[in-house]
């Protein structure tokens, strides 16, 4: 790609001036891994940008193999190296950033903006409800094309369309740093969105107003994009609307969208499987994004009165390899940033659930009314109610009869005397065996150290006839446990 090209698509201008207008020193410029090909070449651009402005004693360092999702700024990456900003590259979800100011370039994808307005206007024509206009970021560069080509169509063809047309806005290309637990992604507001004092709507880094009285579900949805993470967020949070999506790499308008709409019903089976769990692992899918750790106390804190036991889980990006190594839990909450929050646990051990699908399934008040959350900006963990009150026995689904969830006494106890009940809470675990690991994962275990006292793997075989330690010969081959030929000395 020639330097000309790389400087228009990386935005290097922009980017430097931002730099120098904030008088940064330590600039993490952050990349998604099919980016990082340019990533030489911005570094050399950007480095003659900022020569060119007699400033020589910026630091910039790339980074790449982001601890979480590529999407989010990578805040724990850049307090390696002390960062003052993150420069994020590519696709993002625009999600409020907890400690550092950021500044994101989408990139400028390719459209046919003629191609793209015509589609636009036959649906529009086709359309009984007025259009409201989203896309992908990487397309906002053209977005003021689409609305010219659009009138120009309008005119040229002689459409007459009654329905109104709606394009959103990018909300903003810089963030500073929120320590409030604010909305920033797909609630509502009664704040403005532009300079209109109308009821605003925000999703991946887009907004846009309605009239007064309208809602959502008054109009259709045009997205102009990939079927990616960013647009299944869409469909999930206006499942009420009719969404069509252009696709600008075939110029092709696909209507039918049942694919995405079928995930709604995979989530509500898993909102009445979680139901049943007894154990309940909470994964940490951020440590960037604003508010997750006040997001995390309110789910455990929910999970807890509800009569179930939580872990607090760090572990980077969740695979089914890492959560088999904690099969006493029964369902996962994922904590992070809406585009990544979605899961396809088919072949996890135990089902993954964002926590708008937890407060379903462990708030006894809640039903599902078809209204889908995915931004946890936007939730408040309720209270459980019923079940300090000795809440009648609830249906399972599953096992098809009526069940009475863990007794709150039992599942708190080790708060009451700190350590000494949690070590009497394992010896008693350590003695209670079960009919095997089925029974004791999906059963009546209700502690991690129940779970491993069934477990056929102990890890070394110790002398128990001895607290001293073992001298062995060393250079032997087989099991750690036990060398071929292995003679201890004493």
């Amino acid at each position: 790609m020639e330097d000309l090209e790389l400087s228009s698509k990386y935005e290097i201008s922009r980017v430097a001036e931002y730099i120098l207008e904030h008088n940064f020193k330590r600039v993490a410029l952050q990349f998604p891994d099919e980016l990082l090909k340019d990533s030489t070449g911005v570094v050399s651009l950007l480095r003659k940008e900022l020569l060119s402005n007699d400033v020589k004693d910026i630091g910039l360092y790339v980074m790449a193999d982001t601890t979480y999702g590529s999407c989010c700024v990578d805040e724990v990456g850049a307090s390696h190296i002390n960062a003052d900003c993150v420069i994020h590259y590519g696709h993002t979800c625009l999600s409020a950033t907890s400690k550092l100011p950021a500044f994101f370039v989408f990139g400028k994808a390719s459209i046919n903006a003629s191609n793209c307005a015509k589609h636009l206007c036959n649906y529009a024509l086709s359309s009984t409800k007025p259009v409201v206009v989203l896309f992908g970021l990487e397309y906002g560069h053209a977005i003021q094309d689409v609305i010219e080509a659009s009138m120009i169509e309008k005119s040229l063809s002689g459409l007459k369309f009654e329905s109104e047309l709606l394009f959103a806005n990018v909300m903003s290309q810089f963030m500073i740093p929120s320590t409030s637990f604010e909305t920033n992604g797909s609630g509502t507001d009664d704040g403005d969105c532009g300079d209109t004092p109308r009821r605003a709507y925000r999703i991946g880094g887009l907004c846009w107003s309605l009239e007064e009285g309208r809602n959502m579900e008054d109009y259709s949805l045009f997205w102009i994009g990939p079927d990616n993470s960013a647009f299944a967020n869409c469909v999930l949070t206006f499942n009420g609307c009719e969404i069509v999506r252009y696709d600008a790499t075939e110029n092709v308008l696909l209507t039918d969208t049942s694919q995405q709409r079928r995930i709604l019903k995979r989530r509500y089976f898993l909102v009445e499987k979680a139901k049943d769990a007894g154990i309940v692992g909470i994964l940490v899918g951020t440590l960037g994004v604003a508010g997750y750790l006040s997001m995390i106390h309110q789910i455990k804190e929910m999970v807890t009165k509800a009569g179930k036991k939580a872990y607090t889980l760090v572990m980077g990006r969740p695979n089914p390899s890492k959560l088999a190594n904690f099969a006493e839990c029964d369902v996962f909450i994922y904590i992070s940033c809406a585009q990544t929050a979605l899961w396809d646990s088919k072949d996890f051990l135990a089902p993954v659930i964002t926590p708008f699908e937890a407060i379903l399934a462990f708030n006894r008040g809640s039903e599902w009314t078809g209204k889908y959350v995915m931004e946890f900006q936007d939730l408040v963990a309720p209270t459980p109610i019923g079940i300090e009150n000795g809440q009648e026995a609830r249906y399972s689904f599953f096992l098809g009869g009526y069940i009475e969830d863990h007794d709150l006494q039992d599942i708190n106890k080790e708060d009451e005397d700190g350590a000494l009940a949690l070590a009497n809470m394992t010896q008693t675990a350590l003695q209670k065996h079960g009919n095997g690991l089925k029974d004791m994962v999906k059963g009546t275990a209700k502690s991690g150290a129940e779970f491993f006292a069934s477990r056929s793997f102990q890890g070394l075989d110790i002398n128990s006839n001895s607290n001293a330690p073992e001298r062995f010969i060393i250079g032997r081959t087989g099991k750690a446990s036990g060398y071929d030929r292995e003679t201890s000395e004493h």
